[in-house]
């Protein structure tokens, strides 16, 4: 490039009009390119899902209020297991909301690709509070069992729970399944989390029957115990499976099988691929790959078959986001790549 000119710009004392982007030069593109001004995003904008934490909220307030009835009309330590989870559900669905609204703020200088993240921070925390509700429960459970007592109430005590656990599997059921909608890891957490309460709260209102039924009272502390291993077995999958993530775990497998039959069908016997990579960050879900091309094709030419294809991908996955290479198939440092 001719000194002085940037760009197709003349520099006038020194100065500089407008300057376009170009190999011999650093500067920023203009914002007045008619290319960039006319592109379409092709990802959608991420969702707030924030509405379903405080649903939540408000359904672990609910509960927590009616088991603590059931609890204090019959002194039952199961029912008081059953609601000190119910109690450990309130503070995971605030530390939900808190990510929700994180994880959707765009992305910016600091945070290049955003804070999708968050999700799984939030999803470690739940399986850390279920640690240590299980830990009350059980030190309950062993106490009662050394220190039995009768209980008053039952009946009562359990038409309240149960009414509790109706509440929780309908906010459960929410909130699997927009959780694996929108591939959220916060709300799919959160609502294994309310499952498991629900399957707990039937087991504790079957446990506490049977005390009522057998009159021998230490079968209440025993259900207790059995509580709190489950909810220790619920807490280490949730911190494990969050913890891969935060790990770039790739997608599914069968998910990886499907996106790359579809991409080696659709390009046909020309066009091969190598270091094929996923891995998924909250509601986001990632693949790159290096596409191998004819030598003698043109860069138009392959960038067109390879933005086909992201856009094909794209239109039967609208969440992925696909970053693809190009490279000829016939250099053979494309193939120094192969173990990536």
């Amino acid at each position: 490039m001719p000194d002085g000119e940037v760009c197709g710009e003349v520099r006038n004392n020194g100065g500089v009009s407008n300057p376009e982007t170009c190999p011999d030069c650093d500067q920023e593109p203009s914002s007045a390119d008619p290319l960039l001004e006319t592109a379409v995003p092709r990802h959608r904008p991420p969702k707030d899902l924030s509405k379903y934490a405080w649903l939540s909220m408000g359904a672990a307030v609910a509960t927590i209020v009616l088991k603590v009835v059931a609890w204090r009309l019959s002194g039952s330590v199961g029912l008081l297991s059953d609601a000190a989870e119910s109690l450990v559900n309130l503070v995971a669905a605030i530390v939900a909301l808190i990510a929700l609204k994180l994880s959707i703020t765009p992305p910016n200088e600091r945070f290049n690709y955003g804070r999708s993240k968050a999700e799984y921070f939030s999803a470690i925390t739940e399986g850390v509070l279920i640690f240590l509700a299980a830990a009350a429960i059980l030190y309950s459970g062993v106490k009662r069992f050394i220190h039995p007592q009768p209980l008053d109430n039952v009946g009562v005590s359990l038409l309240v729970s149960a009414v509790a656990s109706v509440l929780n599997g309908a906010v459960a059921w929410v909130l699997l399944t927009r959780g694996r909608k929108e591939h959220s890891a916060t709300l799919t957490a959160d609502g294994k989390h309310l499952l498991t309460d629900v399957w707990t709260s039937v087991s504790v209102i079957v446990g506490v029957g049977l005390v009522w039924v057998s009159k021998w009272d230490r079968f209440d502390a025993l259900v207790a115990i059995a509580v709190g291993v489950n909810i220790l077995v619920t807490g280490y999958k949730l911190i494990a499976s969050s913890g891969a993530a935060l790990m770039d775990v790739s997608l599914p497998e069968e998910d990886r099988r499907q996106i790359e039959g579809f991409m080696r069908g659709y390009c046909g016997a020309e066009v091969k691929f190598h270091a094929i990579r996923t891995r998924e960050a909250g509601y986001r879900r990632f693949v790159d790959f290096h596409m191998l091309v004819p030598g003698e094709w043109t860069v138009r030419h392959g960038h067109d078959v390879m933005e086909d294809l992201i856009d094909a991908m794209l239109a039967k996955w609208p969440d992925l986001r696909v970053m693809g290479h190009l490279e000829p198939a016939d250099d053979p440092r494309s193939y120094e790549d192969l173990d990536v």
